[in-house]
């Protein structure tokens, strides 16, 4: 919590932390997902530093129609309509990263919202009625994400082009 609780988002009464990594628990259950479901060949990597933060990390490949890698968690689902927005805590690479969000366990498609990174520690703050329905990369013609249920929760690097990548996340929360 020593990261989350001074940022001025997350000190709100009505806040929900959903994820704080100083906790090392807080990494259980987050797995890679990487193009090698479609036959890439990108390779990431989860690990936790001592000081509390998870860490993204790997290398994006093309080859064999490859071109993404990201780190998820899934869950049974939880009401979120009280609330506004996802706040970030993370230190990127200077990279462009997505935040990705799944309505329901089984649903068939996602929400997106794209951010950029400075390469310094930063608040993202993301409105969670702009993100956007995908499916297997397209986005769909259905309106964006209600923001009534979570199920799950996922980070992910596809900018198109061959490159490592290093994202450090302190927590996620909702305000």
């Amino acid at each position: 919590l020593a990261v989350l609780v001074s940022l001025p988002a997350l000190a709100a009464e009505r806040a929900k932390i959903l994820f704080d990594f100083a906790d090392p628990a807080a990494l259980r259950g987050w797995q890679v997902r990487d193009d090698g479901v479609m036959g890439g060949l990108s390779k990431g990597n989860i690990t936790r530093d001592p000081a509390g933060y998870a860490v993204f990390s790997g290398k994006v490949s093309l080859e064999n129609n490859g071109g993404f890698s990201s780190m998820q968690t899934n869950f049974e689902p939880i009401e979120v309509s009280q609330y506004e927005q996802a706040v970030i805590r993370l230190k990127g690479d200077g990279k462009d990263y997505r935040f990705i969000v799944k309505a329901e366990s089984d649903a068939s498609h996602y929400y997106v919202a794209e951010f950029p990174t400075t390469g310094d520690w930063e608040e993202i703050k993301i409105p969670l009625r702009t993100m956007y329905p995908v499916r297997r990369g397209d986005r769909l013609d259905l309106p964006d994400y209600p923001a009534e249920t979570l199920s799950q929760v996922r980070f992910m690097i596809a900018n198109g082009r061959a490159e490592s990548f290093q994202l450090q996340i302190a927590g996620i929360a909702l305000d």
